[in-house]
């Protein structure tokens, strides 16, 4: 039996489309890909929302951003699927609901426990976005990319960061999950 949305979790999944959609534009701007702030956004969508309403938002995100609207981190529409990075805001969606999953039945919300949700969300944000770019590059769009030159551009130079972030998100998610359950 599916469980009917309430107005509450509209409005988080709401909220959370939103934060994607602003972390897309704070950015340091690197070769190939750049370094924003959505693995945040999409990791706590996940952490607080569940994994299904979390990949829900983050689906909205990826949604609106094809219908149109410049909300992606080099704008928008369908022809957004032919960039190699798109693979990534895939990426998201996926993360979003496995970090989500890992986190929504544990007795205990610790840090390490959802770090380690946070860790795996980003291997499957990077997976699916290293492959998606692979395929991409290499058979649709006709710009060949090497192995080593995937991996050191759509890996190496931005994973730093994102693993910060996925620091920061199990920090803030520690001490937000109590305070979102009880609105």
């Amino acid at each position: 039996m599916k469980k009917k949305i309430t107005t509450k979790e509209m409005t988080l999944c709401a909220l959370f489309t939103v934060l994607t959609a602003v972390g897309a534009f704070l950015k340091v701007p690197i070769p190939v890909v750049p370094f924003t702030l959505q693995i945040l956004f999409t990791m706590m969508a996940g952490l607080l929302l569940g994994g299904r309403l979390g990949a829900c938002s983050v689906a909205l995100y990826a949604v609106l951003g094809l219908i149109g609207l410049p909300i992606f981190a080099e704008g928008g529409g369908f022809w957004y699927l032919l960039k190699p990075s798109f693979g990534y805001i895939i990426g998201f969606i996926a993360g979003s609901y496995v970090t989500g999953r890992m986190t929504e039945g544990l007795k205990q919300f610790t840090f390490g426990k959802v770090l380690i949700a946070n860790l795996t969300g980003l291997a499957v944000v990077y997976g699916m976005g290293m492959v998606y770019y692979y395929l991409i590059s290499n058979f649709v769009i006709d710009t060949p990319i090497g192995l080593w030159p995937l991996f050191l551009y759509c890996f190496l130079l931005v994973v730093p960061g994102d693993l910060c972030l996925c620091v920061l998100a199990a920090g803030l998610a520690k001490r937000l999950k109590p305070v979102v359950a009880n609105l």
